[in-house]
């Protein structure tokens, strides 16, 4: 089998899909059931046809492009990302493991491999969280971790619910009906810029993931009395901004005092109101993303939020509230995936580093149900989700080459 994957068709293939986009290039813009997110999908609906793949979308929108193998009813081997993209992102996030996916399927064709497993390509719908407040919408249902019944009660900024949204989108049927039996896959693998600094600072071409981390989000409300700037001495203030800004201080010490460099923590909105240069703040909402891949490591970063959030609202006479999103647990990948993964770089000569993944993806929600790994190529910077993303055609080309190779070593 001599595996040959067509870069100049790839870049081409990259360049067009982010053509479509709400934003001007070189940011791009694609947020989930809009008309771009729309068009995108059939753009991406008809590549997939052309190559001879059969495309079936289910009721969230995830939709699956299958390569059937000589034991069409064995588990499939599964690939693929998402094209959703946040407002002023780049071109290369989650793209790369779409169009690299098919293109790894594309060259396997194109070498005569006929595969014992189907392979299926799997686009996810709203990896991102901008629509609906929640990151890996499809894939948190495909594997039963968020229910139906807890889908319908996200909606958007506009009030319009989950179902409303996506019925309009065309895409219905029920929702009950999303979820993959255990089994579906026999592997899944997912092919991904790093977004982090290691592999070009290392001088890597590709890395193989080992661990997933996964986020404690929360929205805290700090609530104190506002007054005019001038007319409140400072021993009467009850500021709801200098208890939020102590707040975020201390779950910052948390984070850095837990022992670990895995342990990260951000807050990254604060809304102040009433928002007056001469106003004392009344109200302050700010969010919080708490990482870790370990969990009972980062769940000791969440309770000494708690902890802080009373200490700060005792001594400031404010109230504070926390509301906890979410708080998934990390993920361990499958070694055996890994193993070939591991395999495929050797085969080919390239080398690579076995790394964490500190940013979540789908294959946090899909390793529930299947054994999965990931694959990560280099990005400049470390770069992503800001217009400037850059990942180069060689190194897509050698994650699409490897990633081919691992589909074709797991589906034999």
């Amino acid at each position: 089998m001599k595996l040959e994957i067509n870069s100049q068709q790839l870049l081409s293939e990259i360049e067009a899909l982010a053509a479509i986009s709400d934003a001007e290039a070189p940011a791009v813009t694609r947020v989930v059931f809009t008309p771009t997110d729309l068009k995108a999908r059939a753009w991406l609906k008809e590549k997939c046809e052309s190559a001879g793949l059969a495309v079936r979308q289910d009721a969230i929108g995830n939709t699956f492009a299958r390569w059937v193998g000589s034991d069409a009813g064995a588990p499939a081997v599964g690939t693929g990302s998402h094209i959703d993209a946040i407002p002023n992102a780049g071109k290369y996030d989650g793209v790369v493991g779409v169009l690299g996916g098919l293109e790894a399927i594309r060259a396997l064709q194109r070498s005569g491999f006929r595969p014992k497993n189907p392979l299926e390509l799997l686009l996810f719908t709203a990896e991102e969280p901008t629509r609906f407040g929640i990151g890996c919408l499809g894939s948190r249902l495909l594997s039963s971790t968020l229910s139906p019944e807890a889908t319908s009660t996200l909606a958007d900024a506009d009030g319009k619910s989950v179902d409303e949204v996506r019925r309009e989108a065309g895409f219905g049927g029920d929702i009950k009906d999303v979820p993959l039996p255990r089994g579906y896959y026999k592997a899944f693998v997912e092919l991904h810029i790093e977004q982090g600094p290691l592999l070009e600072r290392e001088e890597t071409p590709l890395g193989i993931v080992t661990k997933i981390a996964a986020p404690a989000s929360a929205r805290v409300t700090t609530e104190g009395a506002g007054g005019h700037a001038g007319g409140v001495l400072m021993p009467d203030r009850r500021d709801a901004l200098c208890a939020a800004a102590e707040l975020i201080l201390a779950i910052e010490n948390a984070a850095r005092t837990s022992g670990s460099n895995d342990t990260v923590a951000t807050v990254g909105m604060c809304d102040v109101f009433p928002g007056a240069v001469n106003s004392i703040p009344s109200r302050v909402q700010i969010s919080v993303d708490i990482r870790d891949t370990n969990l009972a490591r980062r769940d000791s970063v969440v309770k000494a939020m708690e902890q802080a959030s009373q200490r700060i609202a005792a001594a400031r006479q404010v109230s504070i509230h926390t509301a906890l999103l979410n708080a998934d647990a990390p993920a361990d990948c499958d070694p055996k995936v890994v193993e070939a993964l591991s395999k495929a770089c050797e085969e080919h000569g390239l080398a690579f580093l076995r790394m964490i993944s500190r940013a979540y993806h789908d294959s946090l929600f899909i390793s529930r149900i299947a054994p999965t790994a990931m694959l990560f190529i280099p990005c400049r910077y470390g770069y992503s989700h800001r217009p400037d993303e850059y990942a180069s055609i060689e190194d897509i080309s050698r994650g699409t080459l490897v990633l081919a190779e691992t589909l074709a070593r797991l589906s034999a």
